[in-house]
């Protein structure tokens, strides 16, 4: 298939330019949404076919098949940035585009308010999850523009940052830009939380000062609770395990048996591109987990509260990084389905205290056809001697 993928503006007087104009009596097939439609049918020839784009995208391109023409796109700024050209190149890696960018929201919104964009980090939360904005935030960007959509609209981007703390950055929020309804406010992140928005909406978020990052949390920074004992892992083991776990080199990290959260915390701390998912049998530590993440400003990680021998992993992305914290399964059982899930040279790390610990876990990866990568012995604020053992699946 051979789409031309065209980006104009929201303004309902649009124009364009004499390369699109010459191109468009000499197609027949054209799409785009209903909105689309309607600013550009009077540029297109008479006996013209349209095609709108509606959510099932599947269903739009089986369309396009059935033309057996090529088929020019219309859509709103620039079809590469988050945009159809995007989804046509992954959903037809075939594909042959010819493309006549327009000037994306974030990019008006820049120019509108005579900001400087080129060191700016683009996300989107546009039918997206929160992870692209999680990332931005705890890497402390100073420039981070979002894409929104009607349920998470800017107030619920406000309302995320204070939860998290990042109250250290104002919002700029564009509405329905180059519209006749546009408006452009700056306001801050409180003001932002308890305002109705347009849907059409454009985000930038800009930092007002820098939030302290240490490398390595101090223990004490840590909620935790009293009748339950080593639900933090002290900070130079944590430090060493994030380091045994190689975890700049990996994807998607699973901490078995959480605690108060210090490794998933610290991990997602000094790798924010990580998806991590944290889990743990203990009920107490569910709300532990929750108010550790909102202490330290680390969004985006996914809470698995049950028994994990009984869990159907199948349905998380399987890890090439696994901790074992402390936990009260059988060794054996525990160790055969992280083996199950964790992806070829994949890491898997584990403390502990004593030699026969040590032997038993080293035995049982042999037999699994694990390597042995790193064994190191340190000692902790109280003198106990922690062992961390790492090891790689072959």
């Amino acid at each position: 298939m051979h789409y031309i993928v065209v980006g104009i503006s929201n303004n309902s007087e649009i124009e364009l330019n004499d390369e699109v104009k010459s191109l468009l009596p000499v197609h027949k097939v054209f799409s785009g949404r209903q909105k689309h439609y309607e600013m550009v049918k009077d540029f297109l020839p008479e006996n013209h076919r349209w095609i709108e784009i509606k959510n099932d995208m599947q269903q739009v391109l089986d369309e396009y098949k059935k033309s057996n023409e090529s088929v020019v796109v219309f859509t709103s700024g620039d079809p590469l940035f988050y945009g159809v050209a995007n989804t046509l190149k992954k959903l037809q890696p075939e594909v042959i585009l010819k493309v006549y960018p327009y000037f994306n929201s974030l990019q008006l919104l820049c120019h509108k308010c005579n900001i400087a964009y080129q060191n700016s980090w683009n996300t989107s939360v546009h039918d997206r999850s929160w992870d692209e904005l999680d990332v931005a935030l705890i890497y402390q960007k100073e420039l981070i523009g979002v894409l929104t959509d009607a349920e998470k609209n800017p107030a619920m981007i406000a309302q995320r940052m204070l939860t998290y703390g990042f109250d250290n950055y104002k919002i700029i929020v564009g509405e329905a830009l180059e519209s006749k309804a546009e408006t452009i406010k700056s306001l801050s992140l409180q003001h932002a939380s308890n305002t109705h928005f347009n849907p059409l909406s454009s985000v930038l978020l800009i930092r007002t000062s820098q939030r302290k990052k240490p490398f390595g949390i101090p223990d004490e920074e840590f909620d935790t609770i009293e009748d339950m004992p080593n639900l933090v892992v002290k900070k130079p083991v944590r430090l060493m395990n994030l380091s045994c776990l190689d975890l700049y080199n990996r994807k998607t990290f699973w901490d078995i048996g959480f605690g108060a959260g210090s490794m998933s915390i610290e991990a997602k701390k000094q790798f924010p591109f990580l998806n991590v998912f944290s889990f743990e049998s203990r009920d107490k530590c569910d709300e532990l987990l929750e108010s550790n993440t909102k202490k330290m400003g680390t969004p985006g990680l996914t809470k698995v509260i049950a028994n994990i021998i009984g869990c159907d992993l199948s349905i998380i992305a399987p890890p090439d990084a696994v901790f074992i914290g402390e936990h009260d399964y059988n060794q054996m059982d525990l160790i055969k389905l992280m083996d199950k899930y964790l992806l070829p040279k994949g890491r898997m790390v584990i403390n502990v205290t004593k030699d026969e610990d040590k032997k038993q876990f080293i035995d049982i990866v042999k037999l699994l056809n694990y390597s042995v990568v790193e064994s190191s012995a340190m000692k902790t604020g109280k003198g106990e001697t922690v062992t961390i053992v790492t090891v790689e699946k072959k």
